[in-house]
């Protein structure tokens, strides 16, 4: 492999870490409002952050492009702050990896926090425990199976990514060159055996993943 590959590899890793620390982030408070609320907009927001995952990689990347794009409100946004525009930048490919793999946290949270049922949490307010203090030392740890698929599979999933990134991010070597496509170039270049060593990590990575998952149960809900 050349040293191009080791700085994808790098490159895609530190976008997968940290997407997943935000992911977890915004992720849990949402899984959690979608477990207990009873609003009648809980179904739009559950469709809307379910929408990546039946959405066109190509189509959601579009549109995230021109958003942040000179023209659109985030890019306006940004620059009004003196920021740089965030498309074909690392900061555009956490956005927008962060968005495409929303869907993959947000649901293992949701599940597990709705197996869990409301009794915990009443007996926790029974011994006058804040809701926050209940959710801290009842709610996390119950729900800790779900934290770990969640963990796991988004990790995975933006490792995986290719669509989101080449329209946000293209393909420019040591800054938004990921691993997708780095293999992507080793193909169109027709250097197919540097491509199997990068296609074929891949494939182990997420064979690995998901006999981790189901080999140890954390798919199931408490």
């Amino acid at each position: 492999m050349s040293p191009e590959d080791f700085t994808a590899i790098a490159l895609t890793a530190k976008l997968a870490a940290l997407s997943t620390v935000l992911l977890l982030m915004l992720g849990t408070p949402v899984a959690w409002w979608l477990a207990r609320s009873r609003s009648r907009l809980r179904s739009v927001v559950g469709a809307i952050v379910t929408l990546p995952l039946v959405l066109p990689p190509a189509v959601l990347g579009f549109y995230l492009l021109v958003l942040m794009g000179p023209q659109g409100p985030v890019g306006q946004f940004t620059q009004a702050l003196g920021l740089s525009l965030l498309p074909f930048t690392f900061a555009g490919l956490v956005v927008g990896s962060v968005i495409y793999s929303m869907p993959f946290v947000v649901q293992p949270l949701q599940q597990a926090f709705t197996a869990m049922g409301n009794q915990p949490m009443e007996a926790a307010a029974t011994l006058r425990a804040s809701p926050w203090e209940a959710f801290v030392s009842v709610a996390l740890p119950l729900a800790r199976p779900g934290f770990v698929t969640a963990t796991v599979l988004g990790f995975a999933h933006t490792v995986g990514e290719f669509g989101v990134v080449l329209m946000i991010g293209g393909n420019i070597p040591g800054k938004t060159q990921v691993l997708s496509m780095a293999i992507y170039n080793h193909v169109e270049a027709l250097e197919y055996t540097n491509a199997h060593w990068l296609a074929g990590g891949m494939l182990v990575f997420s064979f690995v993943v998901l006999l981790l998952l189901y080999s140890r149960g954390w798919n199931r809900q408490p």
